[in-house]
């Protein structure tokens, strides 16, 4: 009797050793997971959830391009303006190729109201103007990427009094865009 209950009980110990050993794992695997860790790294950067940053290549291209002053009909790091900056983005991002003003590229876009913005999705604003703009890039949690004219390449929130006053519509490019610029 005692020798089945110490057997029964070694059983359950190695049982339990090894479950704890695998859940372990997984914890390291998720932790050493290069994508996971750039994920966190860019979230805490540029102030966007973690779970919002499922990205990696938008996020660690925006990184480069921070700090990039602004210059209008600019296009390289040297100096560059919003749709440019856009333009670039959804290159070499999203392989699909935008058209080269906020107004045109607006023209290719499904409208969205401000809540069901996803990351990746388009800000437009008409800045003290009947027209856009201006467009950025919608990161999550109210985040967006843009050429701002006075702070170069830079992430804002759409609450700021600034932008909230100026916000136009978001947008997401529309599948039929996608595949006429492909066939072009």
């Amino acid at each position: 009797m005692i020798k089945k209950f110490l057997f029964s009980s070694l059983v359950t110990l190695c049982s339990l050793t090894a479950l704890n050993a695998q859940i372990k794992t997984k914890e390291t695997n998720k932790l050493a997971d290069p994508d996971n860790l750039a994920s966190q790294y860019f979230s805490q950067v540029m102030g966007v959830a973690v779970d919002a940053t499922s990205n990696v290549k938008l996020y660690k291209f925006i990184y480069e391009w921070i700090g990039t002053p602004y210059r209008f009909g600019g296009n390289t790091q040297k100096g560059i303006d919003c749709s440019a900056f856009t333009k670039a983005i959804y290159d070499k991002v999203f392989n699909t190729t935008l058209l080269r003003n906020s107004r045109d590229i607006f023209s290719m876009v499904d409208p969205l109201p401000k809540d069901e913005l996803k990351e990746g999705d388009l800000v437009f604003f008409k800045i003290k103007s009947k027209s856009i703009t201006h467009i950025g890039i919608y990161l999550g949690d109210n985040r967006f990427a843009h050429a701002s004219s006075s702070r170069g390449v830079v992430i804002s929130n759409l609450n700021e009094p600034y932008y909230s006053r100026f916000f136009y519509k978001g947008g997401r490019i529309l599948e039929s865009g996608k595949k006429d610029l492909i066939e072009e």
